[in-house]
């Protein structure tokens, strides 16, 4: 076993190798010009907003269950949703100023719609490739895709390594956005160097929930985890490797994610998930700020819930400039992510975001309260 592991690592490093000669838009076929042409149609049609990505991922999820990574995809996109609504919601509105809320949602809704442009066309061309019953990853390269994924999508082809092509897409993904999102002057300025994105974990936007539907109980619970360095690559990719060891790793608790996700469309709101506390209409007045009646995770139903507005009400679809072009990959370092084992997440997760909540609701409380004063 270890030497086949050995010998497959070694076969991964002479693929990167010989992916650095790239097909160009010219050499293609009149076919497969055409394919190359409606992915990318297809892929700007779904790319308008949160909601549309969500809803693609899963939809494509559906029909292709041995890519896991779309399920994953799926309800990381829908967290990042939840994070964009928050800014419009019942507390951050107290604590962000109107261009904090603007700065907070572009850093947001820009990852988001940057990692859709260069994963769906990789989804879409795997579709093509099960359509037509021979693979067509060549492509990828004419697709602007990074050179990093033709031979994990040929492994997943041949050997239907899942797991592996899962993990191969967490690390692109995050190389994807590192330069031109994290490591972008415009962003670094107006969100990651500020004070208020160090209190990330206050702010909850580093919280990604999956939540569950009990069979027997009918009762939602959550898991998830929080990632605490996310300025860090490596970092994201760890933590995106323990949601997916997490989500994949139950069966039973997989079929109730996957249920719910069926028969709850995306909204943006947390009211998807929890509508004993949230609601997408405000309940308290403008100048009030909500108070809880018992502890979050006791979901007993308040006299008043959390406004979490949906994502179609809080935000205009946002007008992107084109993907800066480059490709990450110059050398097989990122390999050692593929060998290396998920760190497992513990089960704190609900208790941790109740706590969030509770803390969000008592610096809303205490700002409100030294603005009036003043």
């Amino acid at each position: 076993m270890f030497n086949r592991t050995r010998q497959h690592f070694k076969q991964l490093k002479r693929s990167l190798a010989g992916s650095s000669v790239h097909t160009n838009q010219q050499d293609l076929t009149q076919a497969e010009t055409k394919i190359v042409e409606q992915i990318r149609i297809t892929t700007e049609a779904k790319n308008l907003n949160n909601i549309t990505r969500t809803q693609a991922y899963f939809d494509f999820y559906k029909d292709h269950p041995e890519i896991h990574w779309a399920l994953l995809a799926h309800l990381v996109s829908r967290n990042a949703g939840w994070n964009m609504t928050d800014l419009k919601g019942e507390y951050l509105p107290k604590l962000l100023t109107n261009q904090e809320q603007v700065d907070f949602f572009s850093f947001l809704e820009r990852g988001n719609w940057l990692i859709f442009q260069d994963a769906y066309p990789q989804l879409l061309l795997y579709a093509e490739s099960k359509k037509q019953n021979s693979p067509l990853f060549h492509l990828l390269s004419p697709l602007k895709i990074s050179k990093f994924m033709k031979p994990f999508w040929e492994n997943m082809w041949t050997e239907q390594q899942n797991k592996e092509l899962t993990t191969a897409l967490i690390i692109n993904e995050q190389h994807y956005i590192e330069d031109r999102v994290i490591q972008n002057p415009v962003y670094k300025h107006s969100v990651l160097n500020t004070s208020l994105f160090k209190l990330q974990e206050f702010l909850s936007f580093n919280h990604i929930l999956f939540p569950y539907r009990t069979t027997v109980q009918k009762k939602m619970k959550l898991v998830g985890g929080t990632v605490h360095h996310f300025s860090s690559v490596e970092d994201r990719i760890n933590f995106g490797k323990s949601l997916y060891d997490l989500l994949f790793s139950v069966q039973t608790r997989l079929k109730q994610t996957i249920d719910w996700a069926l028969h709850q469309p995306h909204s943006g709101s947390r009211k998807d998930y929890w509508p004993d506390l949230f609601n997408d209409i405000k309940e308290s007045a403008p100048d009030q700020v909500h108070e809880l009646q018992s502890s979050p995770c006791s979901l007993q139903t308040s006299k008043q819930r959390i406004y979490s507005p949906s994502l179609r009400s809080s935000w205009n679809d946002w007008k992107h400039s084109v993907a800066e072009p480059g490709d990450w990959c110059h050398n097989h370092k990122m390999l050692h992510f593929i060998k290396k084992p998920a760190v497992p997440l513990d089960d704190t997760i609900e208790k941790n975001y109740c706590a969030t909540i509770e803390e969000l609701e008592m610096a809303a409380f205490a700002k409100n309260k030294w603005f009036h004063k003043k």
